[in-house]
């Protein structure tokens, strides 16, 4: 079978799971994000491994699953956790570097790593789970659509970059960090994201969740998560070419690892939700 079967596969797997997690919510969701989150700081570390880095992996990996699992917890109001102690965390984690690294381990390059790389998928992947009980999406639906709606607007810039770059080629775009992006694919994915973003929320954020933004509102909320999401990939591809290694993983077969699918959702989750604060509104006459 070849790469684009195999995606195709897994497409059709994974997104009608996803879908019905997202829909659950709850204990479902935290624990989804929770599992992803967990692979992909392994992932992550076995990145930095590759570029010399000495990162304490198992420390990282359970501080990245715990993060969504908190955030849960705190929504639930079963438990409450400090700034302290997220601040502790940190400080247990250069404290243990002591021990685990020492001197001659790189032991400053081991602790930054360990936390950069929890905050980098837990932290990040944590705000699928705030995104779907934001304030202004009241009801399950509404919520869903909260979370659906940047997934899918990241679908879209990726996707109007590929065929974009694909038909009329062009300027690179960084080529130093990823030869194949060209100037004409980033302008295509922010097209094909804006319009997809219109589309959206005329046919299902207003109708079903009543939200909506302003014209302009939304004309930027697409374009700024367009960026977000194509700044994200490069991102991933700059740890990636630094350590010199062509995927993150291969648990998806034809897609590779959790860092290669979700690493423009690391940077638009969090951002869709600070962006739905400045630009969410009400939808105008909405019932």
């Amino acid at each position: 079978m070849n790469e684009l079967g195999r995606r195709v596969i897994m497409a059709l797997i994974g997104a009608p799971l996803a879908l019905g997690i997202i829909w659950l919510g709850d204990a479902a969701l935290a624990t989804l994000a929770g599992g992803l989150s967990a692979v992909a700081a392994w992932e992550f570390y076995r990145i930095a491994r590759e570029g010399g880095s000495t990162p304490m992996s198992v420390i990282g990996v359970i501080l990245s699953a715990l993060i969504p699992l908190g955030v849960h917890a705190q929504y639930l109001g079963v438990l409450t956790i400090p700034l302290y102690a997220w601040v502790l965390s940190v400080v247990a984690i250069l404290a243990a570097a002591i021990w685990l690294r020492g001197v001659d381990g790189k032991p400053l390059g081991a602790a930054s790593t360990t936390v950069f790389g929890a905050l980098y998928t837990g932290g990040t992947i944590s705000f699928v789970y705030v995104l779907r009980y934001h304030n202004y999406a009241v009801g399950d639906t509404a919520g869903a659509l909260a979370v659906i709606f940047p997934v899918v607007l990241t679908w879209a810039s990726d996707t109007g970059a590929y065929f974009a770059g694909r038909l009329i080629g062009g300027r690179k775009l960084i080529p130093s960090v990823s030869p194949g992006k060209t100037v004409a694919g980033s302008v295509g994915g922010l097209v094909l994201t804006v319009a997809v973003a219109s589309a959206f929320v005329h046919w299902l954020l207003v109708p079903k969740a009543q939200l909506g933004f302003t014209p302009w509102g939304l004309v930027i909320f697409g374009l700024a998560i367009s960026v977000i999401a194509q700044i994200g990939d490069l991102a991933e591809s700059l740890l990636k070419r630094e350590a010199g290694v062509k995927d993150s993983g291969t648990l998806f077969p034809g897609h590779g690892g959790v860092l290669d699918r979700l690493d423009s959702l690391f940077f638009v989750l969090p951002a869709a939700y600070a962006l739905y604060d400045l630009l969410l509104i009400p939808a105008p006459g909405a019932r």
